[in-house]
């Protein structure tokens, strides 16, 4: 079964949903970033977050930008993703890891770490683009966007994100959803959904029994007449380019360049985002500088 993600609503307006299942998009990045069973786990969840706040999005041009800063050993983590389901990221140290829990489980608010910032820019086309920014309060990535749609957008939301990593070290399962109360919803309701939550199973486990995400829904929300509104595919995408690098390089002016030339003879250039390797020999610098200085 393919990634994608739903988005659905209870036909009364008094609460909305997404749920997304990643395990290929999860394990695409855990090839190209070669990361430890616990930076996958991290670097998962916050795909998955990234792929649900990037579907709320309006426009096809819109892009979200995730930030997680720790005081982990993992570092820095940075999601790129848009409202067409493709999502790119990256860690500061993928290779980094830390024990797991005494109950077994992937430590992952260690790896993080617990302080720290979650900063969520979204470019909507406008003359400034929107930034949020909440404190971490456990590295669990769940926890914390929860807790920034709370402070930054005062929306009450149940956040769950799950990542499950086999014996080999690949991806076995991955997934999450995020349940968003509206105003016009009733406390018994609300009630009813937060015992549906604790009642649950992890999403990473619905996810590798073959839940859709139609049917993590229906389990979650079963007291309620939903319907699937939207569905996106998902996928890992790097949309790096030869002339976005060119770009880049006339972006470092006359001088640096005539340096890379006199020094190395060529550049090589690497995406971070997908580990794409970029050369340019001593005549492509040469017209680079040509067109530097308008020849």
């Amino acid at each position: 079964m393919k990634d994608y993600l739903i988005r659905g609503m209870d036909k009364k307006g008094r609460l909305r949903v997404f749920v997304a299942k990643t395990t290929q998009l999860v394990e695409e990045a855990r090839k190209i970033h070669e990361t430890s069973p616990t930076a996958t786990a991290a670097m998962g969840r916050g795909l998955t977050a990234a792929a649900i706040m990037g579907a709320t999005m309006k426009n096809d041009d819109d892009l979200l930008t995730l930030k997680i800063s720790g005081n982990g050993p993992l570092g820095t983590m940075t999601i790129v993703g848009n409202n067409r389901g493709e999502l790119k990221g990256l860690v500061d140290y993928p290779q980094a890891d830390v024990p797991s829990t005494e109950d077994g489980k992937l430590d992952v608010g260690s790896l993080v770490g617990n302080q720290g910032t979650l900063t969520v820019i979204m470019d909507l086309g406008l003359k400034e683009p929107y930034v949020g920014q909440t404190e971490i309060i456990t590295g669990e990535i769940g926890d914390d966007i929860a807790n920034f749609y709370l402070v930054s957008e005062q929306i009450p939301t149940a956040v769950a994100l799950g990542v499950l990593v086999d014996k080999d070290i690949s991806t076995k399962a991955a997934g999450g959803y995020i349940i968003q109360v509206l105003p016009e919803i009733s406390d018994e309701e609300i009630a009813l959904i937060e015992k549906s939550i604790q009642q649950a199973e992890p999403i990473s486990l619905m996810i590798d029994k073959g839940l859709t995400p139609e049917e993590i829904m229906n389990q979650l929300l079963g007291e309620f007449d939903m319907e699937v509104t939207d569905k996106i595919d998902l996928k890992y995408h790097c949309d790096c380019s030869e002339e976005k690098i060119e770009k880049v390089l006339i972006s470092l002016g006359n001088k640096e360049i005539e340096d890379i030339i006199h020094e190395d003879g060529e550049s090589e250039v690497v995406c971070h985002f997908c580990n794409t390797k970029y050369r340019f020999n001593k005549d492509r610098l040469n017209k680079i500088l040509l067109t530097i200085n308008g020849q």
